[in-house]
């Protein structure tokens, strides 16, 4: 079996505190699986940028990246800039596996979330 990282991929911003959601999202992750190896990396503004985090990852001998894209759907950044971002890392990689994941927010799971939260408001 290869060895396999995750990456939370969001888009970035210039506010620092805008990447409170993710980092707290990977904090659960590793609160309950901390033996799993899961990094954050951004499209634009904020550190590290998706390349720079595989590259790292692939350094320290992960053979797969699975990349989530902490979107709330597919819109032209998941359609056409990361399979972009992902054919080089192929291209410089070929040994690796790379993975794109659908983004977060079309997971049913998710949206069965977002709607008890809708929900509870409801009731407020």
């Amino acid at each position: 079996m290869s060895k396999t990282a995750l990456i939370l991929f969001a888009h970035g911003a210039r506010d620092p505190l805008w990447a409170t959601p993710v980092r707290g999202v990977r904090a659960a992750v590793l609160a309950q699986a901390p033996d799993l190896r899961v990094e954050l990396a951004f499209l634009e503004i904020m550190s590290p940028a998706l390349g720079e985090c595989a590259e790292s990852l692939l350094g320290e001998g992960f053979q797969r990246i699975v990349v989530l894209p902490m979107f709330i759907a597919q819109g032209g950044h998941l359609k056409n800039d990361v399979p972009i971002l992902l054919e080089a890392l192929r291209q410089r990689h070929p040994h690796a596996r790379f993975e794109l994941a659908g983004a977060v927010g079309e997971a049913e799971i998710v949206v069965q979330a977002m709607a008890a939260h809708v929900l509870a408001l409801s009731e407020g």
